[in-house]
């Protein structure tokens, strides 16, 4: 005896499984396709974004209020320093000091987890990673994260060390950045011309 049964809820059931299998499909190529849009550093930053991170002085972080010398090598931000770089720093502080300037580090080495902190808020702060990167470069291209960089708070000593600095090799790399100096030249070699910003 033949089923009374019909095929057409078979060839629905059918057809439901073959939309909601192309509907999957078509997710997973939008998914890809903005996956493949973003940097590596933004796709980092938005899902660093949900997890708070309170930089500390591990992380080489400076309160706003605190200002460190570079004799203060008992913190990470200067003690991490490149010996290079420190040394030169403190030469020039010597000499800085009996023109009446003092040096202020108000950053130097960090941790590659608070530079990716810095450059999301950056971004939250310019509205976008292009503007951000600007002034904050990514911790894969950071000098301060390999320590050969070290940022000075005050006018009177940046200026100091932009005219006298390369008497220890001590230049301004960037052009937006008064503060920012590296050890990138030879002790009275002449210092590079800036690069515009820290996209580098």
């Amino acid at each position: 005896m033949r089923s009374s049964r019909s095929p057409r809820p078979v060839r629905r059931r059918l057809l439901v499984l073959l939309v909601g299998a192309g509907g999957a499909i078509v997710v997973l190529i939008v998914a890809l396709v903005v996956l493949s849009s973003m940097t590596a550093s933004s796709f980092v930053a938005g899902i660093s974004a949900a997890v708070p991170f309170p930089p500390t002085e591990a992380d080489g972080m400076i309160p706003d209020a605190e200002r460190l010398t570079p004799a203060d090598d008992g913190r990470p931000a200067v003690g991490r320093l490149d010996a290079e770089l420190l040394e030169a720093l403190r030469a020039a502080a010597e000499v800085a000091d009996d023109d009446g300037i003092s040096f202020d580090i108000t950053s130097g080495w960090r941790s590659e987890a608070y530079q990716r902190w810095l450059l999301q808020e950056a971004i939250r702060t310019y509205g976008s990673e292009e503007v951000a990167r600007e002034f904050v470069a990514t911790p894969e291209q950071s000098s301060h994260v390999t320590g050969h960089a070290v940022d000075i708070g005050s006018l009177d000593a940046q200026l100091w060390i932009i005219e006298h600095g390369r008497e220890w090799g001590l230049c301004q790399t960037y052009a937006n950045e008064r503060w920012h100096f590296e050890r990138a030249t030879t002790d009275g070699g002449e210092c590079p011309p800036p690069l515009a910003d820290a996209r580098g």
